[in-house]
Order: C-alpha cells, then sequence, then structure tokens
C-alpha cells in the first residue's frame, strides 16, 4: 500500500509530525530551500519578463533525489511547509523538482502550530497549491 508523503521544512518538524498522523504517512524534511539563484551569473532574465534562472543549491542533490523517489510512490503529496514567504518559497522549490505526474498528486496544507489538532485538521483541509 502506497502512503501519502508530507513535506516540511525541518527534520525536528518532521520528526514532532511523524509522531501525530502515524503510519499512513511519510514524512520528509527539505532541510530548507531547495534552489537559490545562481552564483556565477545574473539570476534572472530581464528580457523575458525578469523571470528568476534558479539552480539547486549545493549539497541538496540527495535530498533532491530522496524527495523525488518518495514522491513517485506516494499516492498523495502534502507540501506543508511554513504559512509564510519563505515556507511559500520552499513549496514552490518542491514543485519546480518534480514531474508533471507527480504534480498532479500535490496539495497545500498549512497550519500555524505543530500540535496533533492543528496538523491533523489541516490534513483534513487541503488545498490545492498555488503556482
Amino acid at each position: 500500500m502506497s502512503k501519502d508523503l508530507i513535506l516540511v521544512e525541518s527534520p525536528s518538524k518532521a520528526k514532532t509530525i511523524n509522531k501525530y498522523v502515524g503510519s499512513k504517512y511519510v514524512v520528509e524534511a527539505t532541510v530548507g530551500h531547495i534552489k537559490n539563484l545562481p552564483k556565477t551569473k545574473l539570476g534572472i532574465d530581464i528580457e523575458n519578463n525578469f523571470q528568476p534562472s534558479l539552480v539547486t543549491i549545493r549539497g541538496k542533490s540527495d535530498i533532491v533525489k530522496k524527495i523525488k523517489s518518495l514522491a513517485s510512490k506516494s499516492k498523495k503529496i502534502f507540501i506543508a511547509t511554513d504559512p509564510d514567504r519563505e515556507g511559500e518559497a520552499i513549496a514552490q522549490d518542491v514543485v519546480d523538482i518534480l514531474d508533471s505526474k507527480q504534480k498532479e498528486k500535490i496539495e497545500r496544507v498549512l497550519f500555524n502550530e505543530i500540535t496533533k489538532n492543528a496538523v491533523n485538521n489541516a490534513l483534513k483541509n487541503q488545498i490545492k497549491i498555488d503556482e
């Protein structure tokens, strides 16, 4: 039986949330941002509506592989990064690394506290991700 994947920002959050959600889920941490502007060139395309040119951060390739592998085996992918600017940027990093089939499984879950009640309520009230 495939499990649903919950992605959070930090390993400590993953550990705590894993205790709350049980064996139906796999909880994994992105360990912060996955992508950033390149250091070797201008990170925006000024001729294409200032589109950013993001690259995978050095040292993040293992976590990217792990997230992609877990995502391919999961029924649903819940992005549970913080509901702030940084969390939204990390959520977008996750969306950017997944393929179109995996993206179809993505839902966004939002909670402002890490309690069993808040996490489970968020999982019951997931929303479509806003790309």
